[in-house]
């Protein structure tokens, strides 16, 4: 077959009708495919000991709401559990007169342990290395908790630039509301590298 434009023959044409059912068939994909996801956010963490409760699981348990369950193929009868959980180092009783020993008071007054003050004392290593002045040029971040920006922390008091105590106060705020305790926050800052 001979065109105005040269030869066509042994090339593939394109059929009308080709690029529409190509259309129609990779939407259809993409929503079964988003349909059949695992991951939705009304998923409920389970704990289920090997033996008891539902058909074959595969569970992941993390520290916090991280929480995953997929049913198992057909191929396979095993129970597998896996436990993850983010805990940090353990810190020891801080100095007095540092940030930290405010810091390891303030949570005891809040009811929280050693174990909170360790997830505590890495998160703000990594943040600020619990430098009152620590200030990141490129987000604007400030102070030990690495408030975004800095000025929010005139909520717990106006001496916000300077005072450990009010940046360990509104730190510990900001962490009670948004992920309920220091190991919660650790354990997302672990698996997204912020707070």
């Amino acid at each position: 077959m001979k065109t105005a434009s040269g030869d066509l023959s042994g090339r593939h044409i394109r059929r009308s009708w080709s690029l529409p059912l190509f259309a129609t068939l990779t939407t259809m994909a993409f929503v079964l495919v988003s349909l059949s996801s695992p991951y939705t956010p009304s998923a409920t963490a389970a704990v289920v000991a090997p033996g008891h409760g539902a058909p074959d699981l595969q569970s992941l348990a993390t520290m916090g709401t991280y929480t995953n369950s997929a049913t198992r193929d057909a191929f396979s009868t095993s129970r597998i559990t896996i436990a993850v959980t983010s805990s940090a180092p353990a810190a020891g009783v801080p100095d007095p007169g540092t940030a930290q020993a405010i810091a390891y008071t303030m949570l005891q007054a809040r009811g929280m342990g050693p174990d909170q003050y360790s997830c505590l004392v890495s998160l703000w290593d990594r943040e600020s290395h619990w430098n009152l002045y620590a200030s990141n040029p490129s987000s604007g971040a400030y102070g030990i908790p690495q408030a975004l920006p800095g000025n929010k922390m005139a909520s717990a008091g106006a001496d916000w630039a300077t005072n450990p105590a009010t940046q360990i106060s509104w730190g510990l705020g900001y962490i009670e509301g948004r992920y309920a305790t220091p190991c919660g926050a650790w354990a997302h800052s672990e698996a997204a590298g912020w707070y």
